[in-house]
């Protein structure tokens, strides 16, 4: 889970953050000599069959071949009343379809070294496909059997659901994890991210054979359908093949509509009594969507946030191991700070002070460069797989105003300026609503509730 390692992940991004500063000049250097915008853009040839868009990213000699088949929605799909039923019908056709059922598909799989397998967001969903190219013929051929014609026999729907379901009860025994759970609960009241995209364990429990290949027929229409492919393909080919395959799928009416603002319009504070030797902290903010033209500077915001509560909460006071500041990138999007500790209205009052410092004081032009440098580094280190590059083309293409856009980030984040950055943290760090897990008693509302 994705807070399970988030004080791992955090204590590396800000040794990362410190390093790529010190030596943003070597990375100047990787950034001269990276291809142009247009240059990888032109790597990408986009096209339509039968109304579902399809993206190939060639990779010449790349020995593997990624792809991804995305269903627009998300949580808009879905109800209180279904909620998890995507993530369970998508679950259980990775386990076996008509033609490969669940022995034999494990064994081609095998055979071929490739892997099928899912995933669910509030955006978006998928199923995923990793191959080497020399077999890419057989994996295909597995893969669009699983996604058009699902066996949904009993078995394996029994075991999606156990699976599914073990981890629904698992994650509230981790206190990041139900944290998490919490803060959504928060902030996405009266919002469609209200309707859990992984189930609850009550309708996870009691969706049917029929429930999941009915909703399977009314989702697998070409309108609502994206396909990326990343890998040392003819794209001429890719077509072909789709035109044979998902492209008789129906094209339906699937029109995409935004989402509805998040609620910021002041602080709150919610506390979830739990004994436990330390108190979870989480204040979470508004945010520009990957879309807004006000992504790249709140993303540089963000950076420096992190930086400063790490060096004030952790370095110079010893207030928590790994307190934290991140940006998401969904279509109705946040920002938070995260800690855990002991005195959290010491540990809160000083992240909130780093807060007021980026939304009254300007930032040095130096201190972007070396942010730069440091998301150069980062970007190339996220990007090595076939595979990151094809979630990363997705997630541009369905929430940040389309795939081309991920070509520019770098770009932009370089084109920030110390009062955009300002203005950023201004517009959007304020009526933080923070949900915390612990001891109501060591908690001081007027501190959490002062921003």
């Amino acid at each position: 889970m994705k807070l399970a390692i988030r004080h791992h992940s955090a204590i590396l991004q800000y040794i990362l953050t410190v390093f790529l500063t010190l030596y943003f000049v070597s990375a100047n250097f990787a950034q001269a000599s990276r291809p142009s915008i247009a240059e990888q853009a032109n790597l990408v040839t986009e096209f339509d069959v039968n109304g579902i868009k399809v993206l190939v990213k060639r990779r010449p000699n790349s020995p593997t071949v990624a792809a991804g088949l995305f269903i627009r929605g998300g949580a808009r799909n879905i109800t209180d009343k279904n909620a998890g039923i995507e993530n369970l019908m998508l679950s259980v056709a990775s386990e076996g379809s008509k033609k490969f059922p669940r022995e034999t598909l494990r064994r081609e799989l095998a055979r071929t070294g490739s892997n099928i397998g899912s995933s669910v967001s509030n955006d978006y969903s998928a199923l995923s496909l990793a191959s080497t190219r020399q077999n890419f013929d057989r994996s295909w051929e597995i893969f669009t059997d699983l996604a058009l014609n699902p066996a949904f026999a009993a078995e394996d729907i029994e075991r999606a659901r156990a699976q599914i379901s073990t981890g629904l009860r698992e994650q509230e025994t981790d206190n990041d994890n139900f944290l998490r759970i919490l803060q959504d609960r928060v902030i996405y009241a009266n919002h469609p991210y209200s309707n859990e995209v992984r189930g609850t364990l009550e309708t996870i429990s009691r969706f049917t054979a029929k429930d999941l290949s009915d909703y399977h027929r009314a989702t697998m229409q070409t309108s609502r359908l994206l396909l990326v492919v990343v890998g040392d393909l003819d794209p001429k080919d890719v077509q072909t093949r789709v035109a044979a395959t998902l492209g008789k799928l129906p094209r339906g009416d699937y029109k995409e509509s935004p989402f509805p603002a998040l609620d910021f319009s002041k602080a709150t504070l919610d506390v979830t009594p739990r004994t436990l030797p330390t108190n979870y902290i989480q204040g979470v903010f508004n945010a520009p969507s990957l879309n807004s033209p006000d992504y790249y500077a709140m993303r540089v915001a963000v950076t420096i946030l992190q930086s400063r509560i790490y060096q004030e909460v952790r370095t110079k006071r010893q207030l928590s191991y790994a307190p934290n500041a991140e940006l998401d990138s969904l279509a109705a999007n946040t920002g938070n700070i995260y800690v855990s500790a002991v005195d959290a209205n010491q540990a809160v009052s000083v992240m909130l002070n780093e807060v007021n410092n980026l939304r009254t004081e300007q930032i040095n032009e130096g201190t972007i460069d070396g942010i730069s440098g440091h998301f150069l580094t980062l970007y190339y280190i996220d990007q090595q797989t076939n595979a990151a590059q094809a979630g990363e083309l997705a997630k541009y293409e369905i929430v940040g105003g389309g795939w081309r856009n991920t070509f520019g980030f770098l770009d932009k984040i370089q084109q920030v300026k110390p009062s955009e950055v300002q203005a950023a943290a201004k517009k959007y760090m304020k009526n933080i609503r923070f949900v915390v897990v612990g001891n109501p008693a060591a908690i001081n509302r007027e501190i959490f509730l002062q921003n």
